[in-house]
């Protein structure tokens, strides 16, 4: 693995008020301008991702020559061989997944069968189905610069005037849209759109590693939907889908269409040379939580490593994890540019989801001309918007998996040049872990994608949807698979479905109410006090930790403070306020045992994996300081307990081995906390899932199994595949866990290894050293 080199710069520093660069910089020697000066090395290795030539193929004999001579005009001289392969696939009737890097025109691999199918036949249709509303305009753009008059591609998602949307459904034939709306608008109107999907020959499931979770098993059951659907109308269409680089992509792409599909993965698109160069805040004299040291926040390095690459002249795009995230890092960069750069401070913008449509594009416009140098974004432009050009990629934060950590990076260097990206570390045991650990993102292949569709609390709901579009058949259950028998009869028994010799009918005269990236239970309105304006929703379940009385939410770019929480009206009143400060909510939980389903017994540990029943309980807020993390003040909240059946991962520590450990009776529940806190932090290192969708609960001596316990449990109803992934994943899960906790240079203990920032116990009791030794009893059982 190489290792940093001498770190001098080319000249002076630059900073923010330094000379501009004669010629732009890249790669090595833009990373070296951007450290010239600084006083504090933050670089804990640099990795060098050498350059790649490609391999073309020759164009497919059934593509026409209309298209061909159109794709050669767009600078297409040929096809990279893998868009060849997963192309012929697709035009012979088998269902292909495309799973390559970044800019490796995945585009083309689809559009090469979807458009001869369109030519050739002029009554054919495609669906395509992207996760943003960005990615679907920018294909739009792609597929109407190809001047192909007869294909009438179209957008149909939130964005459409309701004045086109009929034009489309009668005219379009190459539908451009998202699976909210698929799920909303199209399958519930299936009779209104019967003569596309009669007639429908392919669908394309872009970007689909992004399905996963329960968002993604929502999206599973869908797109079973659409087939059910098609079949009636006597349609098979083959399902085209591009992945980021992922572990197992076949496996995955059959896992959420329902269908047998085959995986292209071997790149053959040309590479620039990246610079890679992970990045650690320095510690501040600032404290935390009961002393413990706090590192310089993410975004504030973020915005100053932007702005020191906006003066270089380098086109830049930050990734930020949150909407608020990204407005802060852009705000700041422009404070900071405007300063001593003040030319600069207006080529700086912030790019998220709840701009309004034309706001969205006109960013996108000016991102590509060259007119802005630097964006703080979301993921809403990770996911394939042609963006060529750009000089450098920040990445604050891991962000969620691996395959999104080189999806983000890859967006640099897209116009051949040599490419930066530096990914910056949150206060945070997985982002502690990486910066150390370099292997973990440069030496191992991507995680696979989790969903799981036979979750009864995603299944059932999606029953019930089916059935209010066409009763399901006999025939239908093997397609919807899992426990659906069992489920049918239980909603017959709730009278939400009603049985009949030819099939299971909805009763209702409504169609039934689901959010696809809800957990169930009514949603909670957001109502701004003075205007009783409805701002937004919130998911049921994660109203108490998001609008809980004085939390601060976000929407639009403007913020809000919560005055009250109302769950028997289930609102949450607001009013405006932009404060210095964010909310953090904390939560106490106990958990019990319901069922074991996979249990390995080992010498002096035992590992778990089964149902558990969850009570937990928002018990309080933190208010920390915009900038440096400091705590101002934790304010007690009298909310009720909520009830959660769901999935855990657990293991058990014999006494004998705890005391051959060294790790006195006294001495157990802050190593047990400590260890569970870090393995919660962790577990997305191996499972596609966000810290804040799972949960941990630890206790020197469990009623249920009546030793020392340990649990990380799903966050949603019926589980998210999450836990059942550290199970199988448990060697290496646990290994990074205590490699993580004894690289971090706090001595007793941090956010960036063993605290928690939901921790309804404020942190208490932590005892790295014995979380370490206890982690080693239970790696050494494992082994």
């Amino acid at each position: 693995m190489p290792r940093a080199g001498p770190l001098t710069g080319p000249g002076p520093p630059s900073g923010i008020g330094g000379p501009r660069a004669r010629r732009p910089l890249v790669g090595r020697a833009l990373l070296e301008r951007v450290l010239a000066g600084r006083a504090e090395p933050s670089v804990t290795h640099i990795e060098s991702v050498p350059a790649r030539l490609g391999t073309t193929a020759q164009w497919p004999e059934w593509a026409p020559d209309l298209l061909v001579s159109r794709l050669r005009a767009r600078g297409i001289d040929a096809p990279w061989a893998h868009q060849r392969q997963a192309a012929d696939l697709a035009w012979s009737g088998r269902s292909v997944v495309i799973s390559t890097g970044t800019a490796s025109g995945k585009s083309l691999a689809y559009q090469l069968p979807v458009l001869t199918a369109l030519l050739d036949d002029e009554r054919a249709t495609a669906l395509y189905i992207a996760p943003t509303k960005a990615l679907a305009a920018d294909q739009l753009r792609s597929l109407r610069s190809l001047a192909l008059t007869s294909v009438r591609a179209a957008c149909y998602d939130g964005d459409t005037p309701r004045e086109e949307r009929d034009w489309v459904r009668a005219h379009s034939r190459l539908i451009l849209t998202n699976p909210d709306m698929l799920h909303a608008s199209i399958l519930p109107a299936h009779a209104r759109w019967s003569s596309t999907l009669r007639r429908l020959r392919y669908v394309v499931i872009d970007e689909c590693h992004t399905y996963r979770g329960v968002f993604g098993s929502h999206v599973a059951h869908v797109l079973r939907r659409l087939r059910r659907i098609c079949s009636r109308y006597g349609a098979e269409p083959v399902f085209v889908l591009a992945s980021a680089t992922s572990s197992d992509p076949a496996v995955a792409a059959s896992r959420l269409t329902g269908v047998v599909v085959e995986a292209v993965d071997v790149d053959s698109s040309p590479r620039s040379a990246t610079t890679f160069a992970m990045w650690e805040p320095p510690l501040t004299r600032l404290t935390g939580e009961n002393g413990a040291p706090v590192r310089r926040s993410a975004s504030s390095e973020a915005a100053d490593l932007l702005a020191d690459l906006v003066v270089c002249g380098a086109r830049t795009l930050t990734f930020v994890r949150s909407r608020r995230g990204a407005e802060t890092v852009a705000r700041a960069t422009q404070r900071a540019l405007g300063e001593a750069a003040p030319r600069l401070a207006s080529r700086v913008a912030a790019y998220r989801a709840g701009y309004l449509a034309e706001d969205r594009r006109a960013l996108e416009r000016k991102l590509m001309d060259g007119t802005l140098l630097g964006v703080a974004a979301t993921n809403a432009l990770e996911l394939g918007v042609d963006i060529s050009g750009l000089d450098a990629v920040l990445l604050v934060g891991f962000p969620g998996t691996i395959a999104s950590v080189w999806q983000q990076a890859g967006r640099a260097g897209r116009a051949g040049r040599d490419a930066l990206a530096i990914f910056i570390a949150r206060d945070d045991p997985l982002d502690t872990y990486l910066v150390h650990h370099p292997d973990a993102v440069f030496g191992r292949p991507v995680e696979a994608t989790v969903l799981d569709p036979d979750n009864p609390y995603v299944l059932g709901p999606q029953l019930q949807c089916a059935a209010a579009e066409l009763p399901i058949t006999d025939d239908d259950l093997p397609m919807f698979g899992g426990p659906a028998a069992e489920l049918l009869a239980d909603l017959v028994r709730r009278g939400a479905l009603r049985h009949r010799p030819n099939g299971w009918y909805w009763t209702a005269r409504d169609r039934p109410t689901l959010d696809l990236r809800g957990t169930g239970g009514e949603p909670i309105g957001v109502v701004e006090r003075d205007t009783g304006r409805l701002l937004g929703t919130v998911d049921a379940d994660a109203s108490h930790r998001t609008v809980h009385a004085g939390a601060v939410y976000l929407h639009q770019g403007t913020s809000y403070v919560v005055d009250r929480l109302d769950l028997d009206d289930r609102a949450a009143i607001v009013h405006a306020e932009e404060p210095d400060w964010t909310t953090q909510s904390r939560e106490v939980t106990d958990l019990r045992v319901v069922e074991a389903i996979r249990e390995r017994s080992l010498p002096d540990v035992t590992l778990g994996y089964g149902v558990v029943d969850v009570t937990s309980k928002v018990s309080s807020f933190l208010r920390r300081r915009i900038g440096s993390g400091e705590v101002i003040d934790e304010t007690p909240l009298d909310l009720p307990e909520r009830q959660l059946r769901t999935r855990a991962v657990w293991y058990t520590v014999s006494a004998a081995a705890l005391e051959r450990a060294d790790i006195a009776w006294a001495d157990l529940p802050g190593a047990a906390h400590a260890a569970e806190h870090a393995a919660i932090g962790l577990l997305p290192l191996v499972a596609t899932c966000d810290r804040w969708d799972i949960g941990g609960v630890s206790t020197a001596q469990h009623e249920d199994t009546g030793l020392p316990t340990v649990f990380v449990f799903d966050g949603h109803p019926g589980g998210a595949g999450f836990a059942a992934r550290g199970y199988d994943a448990v060697n290496v899960w646990l290994d990074s866990t205590r490699r993580a906790i004894a690289a971090c240079e706090c001595e007793s203990g941090c956010p960036s290894c063993v605290q928690s920032p939901k921790c309804g116990n404020g942190n208490e009791p932590l005892d790295k050293a014995a979380a370490i030794r206890l982690l080693d009893v239970v790696g050494a059982a494992l082994r």
